[in-house]
């Protein structure tokens, strides 16, 4: 059995690809990346049809595999706890079954195991994480890659009982092992070990440590890549904080934007700010509150206990320290709920419990208007947010005995919390005044948005339910908000559904209906909502200040002329263009045009996006202009529906002209309408002259065929008749039409190129068309293609 995990993946995928299970092969080597890099939506694009593609073919080690670097994904970049925790230990279980156990992954499985649990709650799962580490650690060899991964778990957890002394023994012993095997230490090993550092207040010893360790790296031939630069620059600047080189440290500190980027940089960089907030170095304002509350709500929802309770505290103090009392109080109140998320919760209840004091000793504002006129002060005065909070805090404590007041009061409190980045909190203020005045209408509404906000799916329920037996229409239209917010395009079809059958002359029903009909390819349903919508508004002249909703918007009108047109009901696309002033050459029938160049943008099957170049003909069509591969469902030629909002904004009025000049509108793509049916073959070798490119693809054009080049100046290839020289190379990719065979196209290729001084090679193309191969694999071997 092999022990080297990178060798079996190479194996598995040649075997993968030669029998013809190209997509999971490709998965297998696309899946780490997605995970490591955190290209979390192409992750879970190729995950659900990967995994079931091993499990078909009965491949177990492979399922192990993929679901390792899912979980990866979901516990070091999305930073998933208590969500992950039952899928963490029902893989530890599948990967040590008799079928799986001598999978070379199946031991990594153990590190997403010990992750998971300190994720939850890393002191209170010491001793479960310091057992199976323990376990695993002592029967595989100190070579092994996942030695270096599990010796840094196992520090871990030392750090997390409160012992970075022997954390940092447990490191240097690992170490020792892992050299004395003939291997290297990983970088990742090094910034564990400068964590430890940190600690133990040993900062120099950091700085020297990183500067060693990339130097040695480098040594290597081994450039750091993004994450490794990142953390890099992230553990030098705390040391830096630390040392008190304030000025060093801003210039190494990652921007806000990054860490907004990377879940797994926050914790570290929340802790070198409040270090640099208290040297006087770095601003802190409530622009910071507002994103350390942020993230304190994403690691609240993921289940991320224990984290979440140390970022709060971070946050809180930073609140306390700005006099920023309501929000230092609801940090307080969500830590102390989150203690009874805890398994240990010795020394950091007495932080919560610390902030709680800390935030009640601030000095309660005094109300520079009566309670009444207060909203209108605030609006007046432009009051900022975190003030504003402490004053609406007080005048609605003041204010509980008068219902009205006291309800419009805890309304703006509560948009204000959610505007700081506490939808909870301001989910907990509404549920309490909907309490003492159950039918405000505009109580449900903002409670609504705020649950919805915060992801609150059981308050969603409990708000809807309690809606139900009176206002049945609007607890569906909870429901339907719910469902569009997490994308269950059908459900929420069937909510505004049923909300039109209670009362048809909703017209937002409609707009989010037809959204989700458009979402789930029912273009025939959208037209037809969009086209009621336009029956049921309101005449533009009969509609009073606030009422605009419910008025015939523009956005609506072109809504309607993408579902007609992917519906091919010419006469409505024209109809409603004309009405908003769309000029057609013709008066009727199919729209086919030439307006302008446009980019598309289409979704690879690997879950990335592509932007293609295209010829837009007509108010939602274009026809899509380059060769493509097989990792695209589009090809040249075909038109495409695609949906009217602009993805790229129109450059700024001081951008550069040729910036500019060169903008190009960009678009999603809907579906598909009229296929072209070209197929793709690929041609490589020589680069031809300038002349000759042309001529070629003048002649392919006029015989009904297209070509289009993917290499650029940079693609050499190699030179035969000299010994180490290199050549300009042509890789491009052959569009065949339906109306040719591959033998025509592979003579054609042949009249075209074969007085040129260096030959191409279409491989793919000869076996396509029976033609003998000896010359192409002849030609790939010459020029090294």
């Amino acid at each position: 059995m092999t022990t080297d995990i990178w060798a079996w993946v190479h194996d598995t995928h040649q075997q993968l690809a030669e029998a013809g299970h190209h997509r999971l092969a490709e998965a297998i080597y696309a899946l780490p990346g997605h995970a490591n890099e955190g290209r979390d939506d192409q992750l879970d694009a190729v995950y659900p049809e990967a995994v079931a593609a091993a499990r078909a073919l009965g491949l177990p080690w492979v399922e192990v595999y993929l679901r390792h670097w899912r979980m990866q994904n979901l516990l070091n970049k999305r930073h998933q706890g208590e969500q992950a925790l039952p899928e963490a230990v029902d893989l530890l279980e599948f990967a040590h079954r008799e079928e799986t156990v001598g999978c070379p992954q199946s031991v990594c499985v153990v590190q997403d195991f010990a992750i998971c649990h300190a994720r939850v709650d890393g002191p209170g799962y010491v001793p479960q994480r310091l057992e199976v580490l323990g376990e695993t650690l002592a029967r595989i060899e100190p070579g092994r890659a996942c030695f270096d991964c599990l010796s840094r778990e196992y520090s871990d957890a030392l750090e997390d009982d409160g012992r970075p002394a022997d954390a940092l023994s447990h490191l240097d012993t690992a170490a020792a092992r892992i050299q004395g095997a003939g291997e290297r230490l990983s970088l990742h090993f090094h910034h564990s070990r400068a964590g430890t550092l940190h600690l133990l207040g040993r900062h120099q010893e950091v700085l020297d440590l990183l500067d060693t360790a990339e130097r040695a790296e480098r040594a290597r031939g081994h450039e750091p890549d993004e994450s490794d630069v990142r953390w890099g620059a992230l553990l030098r600047a705390r040391a830096l904080a630390s040392l008190g080189r304030t000025e060093e440290a801003l210039a190494l500190l990652p921007e806000r934007a990054e860490a907004e980027r990377h879940a797994d940089l926050r914790q570290v960089w929340t802790s070198t700010v409040e270090l640099l907030v208290a040297a006087g170095a770095q601003e802190n304002d409530a622009e910071l509150g507002t994103v350390l509350a942020g993230w304190v709500g994403y690691l609240d929802g993921t289940g991320s206990h224990r984290p979440c309770v140390d970022l709060l505290l971070a946050a809180g103090r930073l609140a306390v320290a700005r006099g920023a009392r309501t929000v230092a109080l609801t940090l307080a109140a969500t830590g102390e709920r989150k203690l009874a998320q805890l398994v240990r919760t010795e020394g950091v209840a007495e932080e919560v419990a610390a902030l709680r004091a800390a935030a009640e000793a601030l000095p309660v504002p005094e109300l520079p208007v009566p309670a009444d006129e207060l909203m209108a002060h605030l609006a007046e005065a432009e009051v900022p947010y975190e003030t504003g909070a402490d004053l609406l805090s007080v005048a609605l404590d003041r204010y509980q005995g008068v219902q009205a007041g006291a309800s419009e009061l805890a309304g703006v409190l509560a948009v204000v919390l959610d505007g700081l980045g506490h939808a909870r909190a301001a989910a907990d203020v509404l549920w309490q005044r909907l309490d003492a005045d159950p039918g405000n209408e505009q109580l449900t509404g903002t409670l609504g948005q705020v649950l919805i906000e915060a992801g609150d799916a059981e308050g969603l329920r409990r708000l809807a339910d309690r809606l139900a037996a009176t206002s049945p229409a609007e607890a569906h239209w909870i429901r339907a908000r719910w469902a569009a917010a997490e994308a269950r395009w059908a459900e929420v079809l069937e909510q505004c559904e049923a909300i039109l059958a209670l009362d048809g002359s909703r017209i937002n029903t409609r707009r989010l209906a037809a959204s989700a009909a458009t979402a789930l390819g029912d273009h025939a349903t959208a037209q037809r909502l969009y086209q009621e919508l336009l029956e049921h508004a309101l005449p533009a002249e009969d509609v009073e200040e606030g009422e605009r909703h419910r008025t015939v918007q523009e956005p609506d009108l072109w809504h309607l002329i993408t579902a007609a047109t992917a519906n091919r009901d010419w006469a409505v696309v024209r109809s409603t263009g004309a009405r908003i002033g769309i000029e057609f050459d013709e008066p009727e029938g199919p729209v086919d045009e030439e307006w302008q160049l446009v980019t598309v943008r289409a979704t690879r099957t690997n879950g990335a996006t592509a932007d293609l170049p295209a010829l837009r003909t007509g108010p939602a069509t274009a026809r899509v202009l380059p060769v493509l591969g097989d990792d695209l469902t589009l090809n040249h030629g075909d038109v495409v529906v695609f949906a009217p909002a602009l993805l790229e904004p129109y450059p700024a009025e001081d951008a550069p002209e040729e910036e500019r000049e060169g903008w190009r509108p960009v678009f999603e793509v809907l579906t598909l309408l009229d296929p072209a049916g070209f197929t793709t073959y690929w041609i490589d070798g020589g680069r031809p002259t300038e002349e000759q490119w042309t001529t070629l693809r003048e002649d392919l054009r006029r015989a009904g065929y297209a070509v289009w080049a993917y290499s650029g100046e940079q693609y050499r290839i190699t030179d035969p008749a000299d010994e180490g020289g290199t050549l300009p190379g042509l890789y491009a990719a052959l569009g065949v039409p339906p109306t040719a065979s591959a033998a025509e196209a592979d003579a054609l290729l042949h009249r075209l190129t074969g007085d040129w001084p260096h030959p191409l090679a279409w491989l793919d193309l000869a076996e396509a068309a029976g033609a003998d191969t000896a010359r192409h694999e002849g030609i790939v071997e010459r020029y090294g293609l």
